[in-house]
């Protein structure tokens, strides 16, 4: 049963909110191609995440485009129009069309993958009355901690981020209403480590595994 229908996971760490404006981050391997997004969150300029691509697919001649400040000149090579991006650096906030978007830490601890000093972010998403933390590549580290959200998007594959174990900590830590397993199934992570993420979480946390319906 679907607790958050507006969220999906599409695959990997590509999301979709629809709300009054649709949002979506790092689209990757999508299937269909709907021109749909409002905005389109980028957390970092790696391939599976600034995916030109993708982001062809969803993108239409009005998207706008959120980014970290060090991720502009590799947006501007995957063709992202300058005029329509918003470049954030950690803990800053914006107002876009409404919709309150706040710029989080997302880094590593005890590995190379995502080095603190990048800049590269995660992002609460406030539309709906809700607050979504999409956590890009991140590990459990000191500042994601203090995310307040109602619902929390945290990778669980491992290698290049959290475990499922280290994620269900951070969800247990800041105790959203709902929690989302991503970045598994594609490149790293499976099935069984978005169970053991749902499996290891408070009971009063929900879990949606946030999936396209068939």
């Amino acid at each position: 049963m679907r607790i958050v229908p507006e969220v999906t996971v599409l695959a990997h760490s590509a999301i979709r909110i629809r709300g009054p404006k649709t949002v979506y981050a790092d689209p990757f391997h999508l299937t269909e191609e709907p021109h749909d997004a409002d905005l389109i969150c980028i957390t970092h300029d790696h391939y599976d995440h600034l995916s030109p691509e993708d982001i062809a697919r969803v993108a239409g001649p009005g998207t706008w485009f959120v980014l970290p400040e060090t991720c502009r000149e590799s947006a501007l090579k995957a063709g992202l129009p300058e005029e329509r991006m918003l470049l954030m650096s950690p803990g800053e906030h914006l107002t876009w069309q409404g919709i309150v978007i706040e710029a989080v830490p997302a880094y590593n601890v005890g590995k190379k993958f995502h080095p603190q000093e990048k800049g590269w972010l995660g992002y609460v998403i406030e539309m709906l009355g809700r607050r979504y933390y999409i956590a890009g590549d991140t590990d459990n580290n000191e500042d994601v901690r203090h995310v307040r959200c109602h619902v929390a998007l945290l990778p669980v594959g491992g290698t290049y981020t959290m475990t499922a174990a280290e994620a269900a900590d951070l969800a247990n830590a800041i105790r959203p209403g709902v929690a989302v397993p991503t970045h598994y199934g594609d490149i790293v992570g499976n099935g069984g480590d978005a169970e053991t993420f749902a499996r290891l979480l408070d009971p009063r946390i929900l879990c949606d595994f946030a999936k396209p319906e068939e």
